[in-house]
């Protein structure tokens, strides 16, 4: 069965309001105020919980790798206890999961967020029940862009790896979908267009109107 295969934060989701709000959490923590800014930070915040602690402790002085690895854990805690208060799907993203699915592909979900945060959050958007798969940073030994981690979203979802593709949104997920054999189709209306654009995917879409269409280009 033909199957796409979606990352979710940047990709159907943005949930960088949130995921700031739980850095910030931990910057407060320590007497040192909102490092991250929702806006201005946003790309950042779509690289995950690393990433974000990494950007906001080079703001100050005095904190290194092992602060990071520290706070790593008070963050998913601050990130679990309020998940959705910002996070929005991006507009027409289930009405294109939707039409694949009439068209005969399945759909599936591979993130690097922790496999129990993923759930949480696609059950709280409602929408968890419409992808045959959901694969976390911890479901497997490997993460992206380890291609293992697509195959077996690809799999669960009942689909099969050789006709399938990847719709993400970061040089990961360009990454995952190389290292797989498999095209991929990066988004291009979340933060950092010019970067997506260099990242020289199989495809871009500008909205997801364009998705079937290109995934029908792509394996049929």
């Amino acid at each position: 069965m033909r199957t796409v295969i979606f990352d979710l934060d940047g990709t159907l989701a943005d949930t960088s309001g949130d995921l700031i709000a739980a850095a910030n959490v931990c910057f407060r923590g320590l007497g040192l105020g909102d490092l991250l800014d929702p806006v201005a930070d946003a790309a950042t915040a779509l690289r995950g919980g690393r990433a974000m602690l990494t950007l906001g402790f080079s703001r100050v002085d005095g904190f290194a790798q092992a602060d990071v690895d520290q706070q790593y854990p008070v963050l998913l805690t601050a990130y679990a206890s309020d998940i959705d208060t910002h996070t929005v799907l991006y507009p027409g993203a289930m009405d294109a999961v939707e039409l694949l699915k009439r068209d005969g592909y399945a759909v599936g979900i591979a993130t690097n967020k922790p496999e129990a945060l993923a759930e949480t959050l696609m059950q709280s958007l409602g929408v968890r029940g419409h992808f045959g798969s959901l694969i976390g940073a911890d479901t497997l030994p490997v993460r992206k862009p380890d291609p293992a981690h697509h195959f077996e979203a690809v799999r669960r979802a009942g689909g099969d790896p050789k006709r399938s593709l990847l719709v993400g949104d970061t040089a990961t997920d360009r990454d995952t979908s190389r290292n797989a054999g498999v095209p991929s189709v990066l988004v291009t209306f979340g933060p950092g267009r010019d970067d997506v654009l260099a990242l020289d995917p199989e495809a871009t879409i500008d909205s997801f109107a364009e998705l079937s269409g290109v995934v029908a280009h792509l394996i049929g």
